[in-house]
C-alpha cells in the first residue's frame, strides 16, 4: 500500500514555496495551496503574520505550526480523499495526488478513471480502486502522463495566458 509522506515529499518539491503570480489563477499560493480556492485554510494567518516579519518568505519555513498545518491539509483534502492508502503502487498513488494537488481532485480521479475504464464519475471509490489496483503500473503511469498532458494542452488552448506554465505541467506529468 502506498504512504502518505513520501508522495507528500515528492508534491512539495514540485509546488515549491511561497508564489504570488499574477497570471496564475489560483492567486497567492504557499506550498501548492491556492488561497482564492482554498481561502477558509487557517494557514493563511500564520502566512499573513509571516508577512509582517523579517525574511518573509523564508520565514514561514520554520515555523512548526504551519508545516503541520500544509501536511493536514493535504493528507486530509487530497490523500484521504483519493483513498491514496489503499493504492497498491507507490508510483501509481504518487502521480494521482500530484495531478490532485495540480489540477484538481475530480479531474485527477476522473482521468485515473479513464485510463482504468472505470465510471469516470471524480470519485475513486472500491470500484475503481480495484481495477486501478489490478492495472499494469507501467502502463497506467504512461496513459496517465499522456492524459494530463492533453488536459494541460486543453487549459492553454482556453486560457493563452496560462502558455508559460506548459512546459512545466508537461516534465511534471512526464516524471
Amino acid at each position: 500500500m502506498a504512504l502518505f509522506l513520501p508522495a507528500l515529499q515528492k508534491v512539495l518539491d514540485r509546488e515549491g514555496r511561497y508564489v504570488n503570480d499574477p497570471d496564475d489563477p489560483g492567486g497567492e499560493t504557499y506550498k501548492g495551496i491556492a488561497r482564492r480556492i482554498n481561502s477558509k485554510w487557517e494557514g493563511w494567518v500564520s502566512v499573513d503574520m509571516a508577512k509582517t516579519r523579517n525574511e518573509f518568505p523564508g520565514n514561514m519555513e520554520k515555523d512548526a505550526g504551519l508545516q503541520q498545518q500544509v501536511e493536514a491539509f493535504y493528507q486530509v483534502n487530497y490523500w484521504d480523499a483519493l483513498s491514496g492508502d489503499k493504492i497498491e503502487n507507490q508510483l501509481v498513488a504518487d502521480s494521482i495526488f500530484d495531478f490532485a494537488v495540480n489540477a484538481g481532485l475530480k479531474t485527477s480521479a476522473s482521468l485515473a478513471q479513464m485510463v482504468v475504464e472505470s465510471n469516470a464519475d471524480g470519485v475513486i471509490g472500491p470500484e475503481s480502486l480495484g481495477k486501478i489496483n489490478a492495472f499494469d503500473p507501467d502502463h497506467f503511469l504512461a496513459s496517465f502522463a499522456l492524459a494530463k498532458i492533453a488536459r494541460y494542452i486543453t487549459i492553454v488552448r482556453k486560457r493563452p495566458e496560462s502558455r508559460k506554465y506548459l512546459y512545466g505541467w508537461v516534465c511534471r506529468a512526464l516524471e
